[in-house]
């Protein structure tokens, strides 16, 4: 029987990569004060700055927004409603629960008033849905952020994500993404600043952290998701993981420390055209696929 690092008491949690062991109450408080060690080391933000967090209904970003809630952040929630059928209704119903009972502020943005729903775009674009919904998703969360007067957009990003994201573009040498592969991005030329407090957790701790705190969320993953190789990037490096613990966040830690700081800075970005939006060509990716889609639609 393992027992507490802190109290002694019988352990309810192992974190093999860190080697310790805790109770409910201790590892709810480890888990606190590493996410405000983070916030702190990276300057991401104080509590004087609105902070504008990115919730999907999933265990990471609902852990995200309540611990910033628990340490005394003024953080808002913003759900993108992506028009995937009752997918998207139980995770907008599960945001609504959440902010509810907690007397929080969340605001709403359907998709499909603003451009169009996914299954409409992909049924239009012959590209994976997680490539343009990404694309969607931070168009719009920075434009919202900048009408509401957020300072920064924290988003709920975890290590596996993270690492699984490094390896695919360290396998095709994407060195422009490396580039700007961190867990804080300053604000510049028209974005605004963006933050990812839980990086050096793993979906499993953010997981402990919702059920231990009663955070009701949803364990389904996109329908679109299926097949991506995020997720075959994900098993192969828990596979690694298991056999060394610990593995992932030297990883990232040693490629933030080591390699991150030799890359050139990416190519300078501009207004576009047509939306004002940060690019680096004349006209957005979003103003280019909202052509496209409505050219598409003229021409059926």
């Amino acid at each position: 029987m393992r027992k507490c690092r802190k109290c002694g008491k019988r352990a309810v949690v192992y974190l093999p990569q860190h080697r310790i062991a805790f109770c409910k109450e201790h590892y709810l408080e480890w888990y606190t004060k590493r996410v405000e060690e983070t916030i702190r080391e990276f300057r991401m933000f104080d509590r004087e700055e609105k902070v504008l967090v990115a919730v999907s209904g999933g265990k990471d970003s609902l852990s995200l927004w309540q611990v910033l809630h628990s340490l005394g952040y003024h953080a808002e929630g913003l759900y993108i409603h992506l028009g995937i059928g009752e997918y998207s209704e139980r995770s907008k119903a599960v945001c609504k629960r959440f902010a509810e009972e907690r007397g929080l502020t969340l605001h709403m943005l359907e998709l499909e008033k603003v451009i169009a729903s996914v299954p409409t775009i992909k049924s239009l674009e012959s590209r994976p849905a997680c490539s343009f919904c990404g694309q969607l998703k931070r168009y719009y969360m920075n434009r919202f952020a900048k009408e509401g007067g957020f300072s920064v957009v924290a988003t709920g990003h975890n290590l596996d994500d993270e690492v699984a994201t490094l390896f695919a573009n360290t396998l095709s040498w994407q060195v422009d993404y490396m580039a700007r592969q961190a867990p804080l991005l300053p604000e510049e030329s028209g974005f605004v600043r963006k933050v990812k407090p839980l990086f050096k957790f793993t979906e499993k701790e953010n997981a402990l952290y919702a059920f231990l705190s009663g955070i009701e969320y949803l364990e389904e993953e996109c329908p679109f998701a299926e097949g991506a190789s995020s997720l075959r990037y994900k098993r192969l490096l828990s596979q690694i993981e298991e056999e060394s613990p610990g593995t992932k966040l030297r990883f990232y830690l040693d490629f933030l420390r080591r390699v991150r700081p030799m890359l050139e800075k990416g190519p300078a970005l501009r207004p576009c055209k047509v939306c004002g939006e940060p690019t680096q060509g004349e006209v957005c990716g979003v103003c280019r696929l909202r052509e496209r889609l409505t050219s598409k639609a003229l021409s059926s």
